[in-house]
């Protein structure tokens, strides 16, 4: 009986001695810690959290499988490098090396998983050689120069129908884009706009043939549709201008450029129109400005252009506004 009560003595001091000697390298694992054989020592741990679009793709860890699918956490890693594979049935693999650090998580959370057969169908049922889609509508508007016609069809391709001819004879279009309107669209040539109209649409202020605006003595660079669907807002080599979709319309030089390539973009929501240009300092130096035209404060503004005598006109004799910059 005392032999058995020492033994039993014997283990509990034991069994003790041994938790605390323990308890440490338990702690050190729960924070992280784990030994590292090659240091020959305890390392923090790093962390790798993957998450792919869709889910349940297959990982491999250097070529190892390892027993979860994405979305998830591989845990407890040394200090290194690693290679990834990821792997789902129909669907392209995703390869990749990462360095994982002491401490630190490393997030692979934007992997898409391309399917090998992609989700792709034809939407045009006619030729065409340009293409304009209208997302907030959901329309889209296509020209086949060759023929010289204009289609339309919803974003899914349905409803294709032929609305518009396009003028014969016309130059190679440089630019096209649809009125706000929906009702027309324009497309131009470095010398001349051609304003189209729809099939069918209420036109009873517009003709039925299309109206062509020309620019024989400037190079015309980029046009953009006023929000009002009437005027267009034109970029010529020479001048920033406003112009009336109508037959016999006359050009309004609102701004004179010094450079003949300048940057645009018109922000049709404002109506307004952001422009680079070019000028000559006094000591002989070019210098590149940004400037913001806005063409939406008064509603009636290009009305009362418009309504210049002919000789206060551009580009037909009158001056448009000259940008002064710091060293004029």
């Amino acid at each position: 009986m005392l032999t058995f009560q020492k033994v039993r003595s014997l283990l509990f001091y034991l069994s003790l001695f041994l938790f605390f000697a323990g308890l440490p390298f338990i702690l050190l694992f729960a924070l992280g810690y784990k030994f590292d054989p090659q240091a020959f020592k305890l390392v923090k741990t790093g962390l790798i959290y993957i998450k792919t679009q869709p889910e349940g793709a297959t990982i491999y860890l250097n070529n190892k499988l390892v027993p979860v699918k994405t979305p998830s956490s591989i845990r407890d890693l040394l200090p290194g490098s690693y290679k990834i594979r990821l792997e789902l049935a129909r669907h392209y693999p995703w390869k990749g090396e990462l360095s994982v650090e002491a401490g630190k998580v490393i997030r692979l959370d934007k992997i898409i998983l391309f399917p090998l057969i992609p989700d792709m169908e034809q939407l045009n049922q006619e030729k065409f050689s340009l293409f304009r889609l209208d997302a907030e509508s959901g329309l889209i508007y296509y020209l086949n120069q060759k023929n010289g016609v204009v289609y339309r069809s919803s974003l899914e391709g349905s409803n294709f129908e032929d609305i518009a001819s396009l003028p014969e004879n016309f130059p190679q279009v440089s630019g096209w884009k649809v009125a706000p309107d929906k009702s027309k669209l324009f497309i131009f040539s470095p010398r001349q706009i051609a304003v189209v109209f729809f099939e069918g649409a209420d036109n009873y202020e517009y003709p039925d043939t299309p109206v062509f605006l020309d620019y024989p003595r400037e190079k015309i660079i980029q046009v953009y549709w006023h929000s009002d669907s009437y005027h267009l807002v034109t970029i010529t080599n020479k001048h920033i201008g406003v112009i009336e979709s109508r037959p016999g319309a006359v050009a309004v030089g609102l701004v004179e450029l010094g450079n003949e390539n300048t940057e645009t973009y018109y922000d049709d929501k404002r109506d307004t129109l952001y422009f680079s240009d070019s000028q000559r300092n006094v000591d002989g130096t070019m210098y590149k400005d940004l400037y913001r035209l806005k063409l939406n404060t008064d509603l009636y503004l290009l009305e009362r252009l418009i309504g210049k005598k002919p000789n206060e006109l551009l580009p037909s004799g009158g001056e448009a506004i000259k940008k002064e910059g710091p060293g004029e």
